[in-house]
């Protein structure tokens, strides 16, 4: 990784990641004068994150590589409540072991990006605000941190006002008071840890601001705020007619040139973990190889705009491969190197190579008389698209029905990430886009045990890129 140019907010304005700053001068010098503390919260309502959380864990490495540390705040607590930011109805409640579960499911993807070195002087803090909250009891929520909340300003936050003005879903009691305990958080590990930095996306920026004036409100000049190095305090903080000792800034929700939702495709949401074997069924898993091909895929349009976001790549890098696009988009020079970057980045270096060992194998182009261009050649599938390509498995004894005619292809296809109906997949067989094993498939095809590859598999493809892989037992 390189470090970034310049200092911090130089670097997240450069990159189109500073949104909005509370006291930005301020919390300028206050950087520059010593080591700090900034968290961002992950909220734990599945076991795995997605593509969309890759850049509060990103904005966290980036505080590192400036000389900082980071804190991960898991909300094993406000994800028993559930953040109604964004959210058009009320969340299903999660058990306590669900998110204990999540929590530590979540973990893997932190020690991918950050630096966790035991002798590292930013090693990160990771805590889980369960810890505190649980033991905060109702009254003395009511007492000491309801009583600096005004109702009138809790209703015309976004998030509240949104729900409050639909009728016909509203906002729970429970839901509404999710901002009080956010902003507790900020107040919590500004006392206990000496955290004066809150960073989050645009949506998130009014529950950094209300965590930030509970400090104002509850705390006292400079104790928990004083240079980790130096130990010096920095006594004006928090006295009357100067900024509380506690930050937050923002930076904008990542949206797609297109309009459409970043980090959904047509199998649904891109997630930051694979799964770890055959015996893992969690449905919130994305392998390398799909990874690695939704950066591949990104939009022209998009492309510079994700290497700024996500990327550890210099200002000058980016600048280059954003010239070389510009004058030879064909060559797709900087989708790969995004897509090598990102997926080295959460799967590591050895993932990345099957995945372009498999990539290569899959997309080159058939050579004479190899399977795929009409003759008896077989079809070698490459070992790493079984780890890495969608895959479902299905009774053999499908293969042999209809006198051994097998399956028909339209029923299969439906079964699979190719077709999401048995009208769609007559679509795409009618218009010549699918293939069996490297073959072109006729409208009418079906599967059969003569169609099996060895290791009991059969590769089905649609247009030049999507694959789904089907294993017959």
């Amino acid at each position: 990784m390189n470090t970034p140019s310049g200092n911090f907010l130089t670097d997240l304005r450069w990159r189109g990641q500073l949104q909005q700053c509370t006291h930005e001068q301020e919390l300028g010098a206050h950087l520059a004068s010593g080591r700090r503390l900034a968290y961002a919260g992950f909220d734990p309502t599945a076991d795995s994150l997605t593509i969309g959380n890759l850049v509060p864990i990103i904005a966290l490495r980036r505080w590192q590589l400036a000389g900082h540390t980071p804190v991960v705040v898991m909300g094993g607590g406000t994800g028993l409540i559930g953040d109604p930011s964004g959210k058009s109805a009320e969340r299903m409640l999660r058990t306590a072991a669900e998110i204990n579960t999540n929590v530590e499911s979540q973990r893997r993807i932190f020690d991918r990006i950050l630096d966790f070195s035991p002798t590292s002087p930013t090693k990160p803090i990771v805590v889980n605000n369960i810890d505190w909250l649980g033991k905060l009891g109702y009254l003395e929520a009511l007492r000491d941190i309801g009583k600096h909340f005004s109702v009138n300003m809790m209703i015309q936050k976004d998030s509240v006002k949104d729900r409050l003005n639909n009728r016909d879903q509203g906002i729970s009691y429970t839901e509404f008071s999710y901002m009080i305990l956010q902003a507790y958080d900020f107040a919590h590990l500004w006392k206990s840890h000496g955290v004066t930095v809150q960073m989050g996306g645009s949506d998130q920026f009014g529950n950094i601001v209300v965590g930030i004036d509970l400090i104002r409100r509850t705390g006292y000049p400079g104790s928990p705020n004083r240079d980790l190095e130096s130990g010096k305090s920095e006594t004006r903080f928090g006295e009357p007619g100067y900024p509380s000792p506690a930050f937050g800034f923002t930076w904008p929700l990542v949206t797609k040139a297109d309009g459409t939702k970043f980090g959904k495709t047509e199998s649904g949401a891109v997630w930051l973990t694979a799964k770890r074997d055959e015996a893992d069924t969690s449905p919130n898993r994305t392998s390398p190889y799909q990874f690695y091909q939704f950066w591949l895929n990104a939009a022209d349009a998009d492309i510079v705009k994700f290497l700024k976001t996500f990327t550890f790549f210099s200002h000058g890098e980016i600048e280059e491969l954003a010239a070389v696009h510009e004058r030879e988009p064909g060559k797709r020079e900087a989708h790969r190197a995004l897509a090598r970057h990102m997926t080295e980045l959460l799967h590591g270096k050895e993932e990345l190579e099957k995945v372009e060992q498999a990539t290569r194998a899959l997309f080159a182009k058939p050579a004479k008389g190899g399977g795929g261009d009409g003759t008896d050649a077989p079809f070698v599938l490459p070992e790493d698209l079984l780890a890495s390509a969608p895959t479902t498995s299905h009774d053999r004894a499908l293969l042999a029905e209809n006198g051994g005619a097998g399956m028909s292809l339209v029923e299969l296809l439906a079964l699979t990430t190719l077709a999401k109906s048995k009208s769609e997949a007559r679509t795409h067989l009618g218009a010549g886009a699918i293939s069996v094993n490297g073959r072109a498939a006729a409208a009418d095809a079906r599967v059969s045990e003569a169609t099996l590859l060895p290791g009991g598999v059969i590769a089905l493809r649609r247009g030049k890129k999507t694959w789904h892989i089907t294993k017959w037992a």
